[in-house]
């Protein structure tokens, strides 16, 4: 190892260790516990709660907010973390998409990353071909391959290198509310692809109701003026 990687290395494990919980505590994340509601969320987060976004409304709620480090904060400039993705089901907080800064992993190795979060959660097993599901959307391939995994019978925690960035991410969920939370968005999927041809009825017949009042509004307008030479 480089003396340039290991103050990387070394640099990362001191920022990483002040900004996570206390030892092998899977329930919190950063202070922000699963279960939380979506305004509890926002509000320690420094967000504004109207920037949530609606995936999907029935048969449940899906929603997410998304905070940025180019937001601004507290967050210190050592910090290892870029952005995270909350997700909520019925307004509780079920997942956390933690996706980190490439410049401040930049040289790091997969068992640097390991080494930093083991430090914390404990020892890492290492699934072979495993992969998650990292969207709650569910439109995109979204799926990466898990290096490191910190779990218990409630809580998962699984690293992974990202395949379209320089970088690594972490999939935080809580196993009761995302199997909740997955059913819903599949019956949400099963019932838009449903009713997506009565939905396309509706629009069309909205357009042409839509171009038949406004042409009766110009013939209202035009007929008056109408004069024989």
């Amino acid at each position: 190892m480089t003396s340039a990687h290991r103050i990387a290395v070394s640099v990362f494990l001191i920022a990483f260790s002040a900004s996570l919980i206390c030892a092998q505590d899977l329930s919190t994340y950063r202070h922000f516990q699963f279960g939380m509601n979506l305004s509890v969320v926002a509000k320690q987060a420094g967000m504004n709660l109207a920037g949530a976004k609606m995936l999907h409304q029935r048969p449940a709620t899906i929603q997410e907010l998304w905070w940025q480090a180019s937001m601004g904060g507290s967050s210190p400039k050592t910090d290892p973390v870029r952005e995270v993705v909350f997700s909520f089901y019925n307004g509780s907080l079920f997942r956390m998409v933690v996706n980190y800064d490439r410049y401040r992993t930049e040289g790091l190795t997969d068992d640097d990353m390991i080494e930093a979060i083991s430090g914390e959660y404990g020892i890492a097993a290492r699934p072979v071909g495993t992969t998650v599901l990292f969207s709650s959307s569910r439109i995109y391939n979204d799926h990466e391959t898990v290096i490191a995994r910190w779990e218990d019978s409630q809580f998962s925690y699984n690293l992974y290198r990202s395949s379209n960035q320089p970088t690594f991410g972490m999939l935080i969920f809580s196993k009761r509310l995302d199997a909740l939370a997955q059913a819903a968005i599949i019956e949400a999927m099963r019932l838009d692809i449903q009713e997506a041809p009565q939905r396309e009825k509706e629009r069309l017949e909205k357009e042409e109701a839509e171009k038949l009042t406004a042409l009766e509004k110009a013939r209202l307008v035009n007929k008056p003026n109408i004069r024989p030479h």
